[in-house]
């Protein structure tokens, strides 16, 4: 399972590879380009994780908010939104005019058509890449008037669910 996280303002993304189950509490993760790694977690209570991470023990806290999460690890808060790019909700599809709107693949697929260039303008509801996926294409589109920033995605690329297709101020 790929999510799309906001730590501290800071767009990223983590791939679950593996869950805890059964007898194994073993997790399997891979944090933007970094390689894979291992885990082993625990939860001895509610919002309370003890994690075994290359040798290290740490615990986190974990506290629910209205925008997301906080995590504190050694002293250390993290503010956190973790968003599934294959749900819609109404704070990513109304994002607000001062915020940067993060365009990503709803699913694994392949970049057919990119429609726009970073410098571009954009209306609502105007095309900004085109995914094909199980032989349907998916037309991702602008929720804002704006500026395009950045356009990562490539036609004829290879994504997978959650992967960063365009940026739009």
């Amino acid at each position: 399972m790929k999510l799309a996280l906001t730590i501290d303002g800071r767009e990223d993304t983590i791939e679950i590879l593996s869950r805890p189950g059964g007898h194994s509490p073993a997790c399997r993760f891979q944090l933007g380009d970094t390689p894979a790694r291992e885990a082993n977690v625990e939860t001895p209570e509610p919002g309370v994780y003890s994690v075994l991470l290359d040798g290290r023990s740490y615990d986190a806290f974990v506290e629910d908010t209205p925008t997301g999460m906080v995590v504190t690890i050694e002293g250390y808060r993290f503010e956190i939104e973790a968003r599934d790019p294959r749900r819609w909700s109404r704070k990513t599809s109304g994002a607000g005019a001062d915020t940067v709107q993060s365009i990503l693949s709803p699913m694994p697929g392949k970049v057919v058509r990119v429609l726009v260039a970073a410098g571009d303008p954009v209306v609502p509801g105007q095309g900004i890449v085109v995914v094909e996926a199980m032989k349907m294409q998916n037309e991702l589109k602008s929720n804002r008037t704006g500026l395009v920033l950045t356009v990562p995605a490539k036609e004829g690329a290879t994504v997978t669910a959650g992967e960063l297709l365009a940026t739009l101020e």
